[in-house]
């Protein structure tokens, strides 16, 4: 076959390349930003439910978007006045009893109840190592300028955390407000006789999507509840503090409250606030819960939720996470339950048709 103007193959083929190149690292670029776009409308999609019950109970939409904002600012803010005095007061307790626990950790009482409990680990060498390290650290100029740069970065962090917060809830609020102008016009781009079917498989799919949202915090909420009511029976360290990040590890989907419960163990094995016998408790405890969770609590919550089975559950939330990260792993149980429906609803339909 003779190939005619090269020059002009080569050249769109170049530009193709190079626009596609330009739309990728745009997208690298704007990752932040997208991915406060999809949380704010996670969280816009999770709040419709009760949107549409108020308006479906004769309220306008105004007023049950309203009603709806107004409930989560007031239980956000309850929240806060119970619990952020509290979360304060007890880091601030933590903080006091750095200095005593440095010492206890340094003393040779210390490293000796190690060594009778844990007979097989090399306890010497190991204070040996830690000593020598903070040693070379505190006395090296360029690891404390190190360090100096690293607490500009959290700190850094900390007010980017913070601008994310605000970003997301306005982008919320204004997805909440205009959800169904946007889905009106979404469905315009559909030709008109396959509207209505589009129209309807979209409905199906943001309401499991606000179901899926509701039921994740609900699960959250369990596990904040029951770690603050267990770890105050125990008493483990800080029970409030501890309880707070059991909650917000567990609104991510399968391997949050497993984090969170890791985090929990080893805070009470700190020596000077817990006990190796607080952390085994605590452990056990988590690992019971976590059966409670799987083979329980989420197959009741999420099978009336998104209605997916339990194994494409697993699968969705492990390749969202390792594809997209946390927001990844929020979004993916979701995304199958939608591509169950339109397999269902569509696809099944239209091979029985042929």
């Amino acid at each position: 076959m003779k190939i005619q103007n090269a020059f002009r193959i080569g050249l769109v083929g170049t530009l193709g390349v190079g626009v596609g190149l330009l739309i990728l690292s745009s997208i690298a670029t704007l990752s932040t930003i997208i991915a406060y776009v999809g949380i704010a409308l996670f969280l816009a999609l999770g709040l419709d439910p009760a949107t549409s019950w108020l308006e479906r109970r004769g309220l306008p939409r105004w007023a049950s978007i309203l009603i709806v904002m107004s409930g989560v600012g007031l239980l956000v803010a309850g929240l806060v006045i119970a619990v952020v005095p509290i979360i304060v007061e007890q880091v601030s307790q933590l903080v006091d009893e750095i200095p005593r626990i440095v010492d206890q950790m340094s003393s040779q009482d210390w490293i000796e109840s190690l060594k009778d409990q844990f007979p097989q680990v090399p306890v010497d060498e190991i204070s040996d190592q830690v000593t020598n390290g903070l040693t070379d650290f505190f006395t090296n100029p360029d690891k404390l300028s190190e360090l100096a740069g690293g607490v500009l970065q959290v700190a850094v962090a900390i007010g980017a955390g913070v601008f994310g917060v605000v970003v997301v809830f306005i982008l919320t609020l204004y997805f909440v407000s205009s959800l169904n102008t946007m889905k009106h016009a979404t469905y315009q781009l559909v030709p008109a006789s396959k509207r209505d079917r589009f129209a309807d498989l979209t409905e199906q799919i943001t309401q499991s999507v606000g179901r899926y949202v509701l039921g994740q915090v609900s699960l959250a909420g369990v596990n904040g509840a029951a770690s603050f009511v267990f770890l105050s029976i125990i008493q483990a360290p800080f029970p409030a503090v501890l309880a707070f990040l059991a909650f917000l590890f567990s609104l991510v989907p399968l391997v949050g409250t497993l984090s969170g419960s890791v985090l929990i163990v080893l805070v009470c094995l700190i020596p000077g606030l817990g006990s190796p016998l607080t952390a085994l408790v605590a452990a056990i405890y988590y690992v019971i819960y976590m059966q409670v969770e799987a083979y329980v609590l989420s197959p009741r919550i999420m099978n009336r939720a998104v209605k997916v089975p339990g194994a494409l559950v697993v699968i969705a939330a492990l390749a969202g996470g390792s594809l997209g990260g946390v927001l990844g792993a929020l979004v993916a149980i979701p995304i199958a339950a939608a591509i169950l429906l339109i397999i269902k609803q569509v696809v099944v339909p239209h091979q029985n048709e042929l």
